[in-house]
């Protein structure tokens, strides 16, 4: 549902890339940018499907 990582899984795909490959890749890529925004307290702003500085 992530259209960030659902671009990024299309990509693979078209790069010929078998599907199973493409979803660890994704799931790989999902856990870093959570990863990062736990580490800098950001959010991650489903508008412009990018990670955000939170107001605190």
């Amino acid at each position: 549902r992530n259209p960030v990582i659902r671009a990024f899984y299309e990509r693979l795909l078209a790069a010929g890339k078998p599907k199973k490959v493409a979803l660890v890749a994704c799931m790989r890529k999902l856990l870093s940018i959570l990863n990062a925004m736990v580490r800098d307290n950001r959010a991650w702003d489903v508008l412009k499907g990018q990670i955000t500085a939170t107001s605190a």
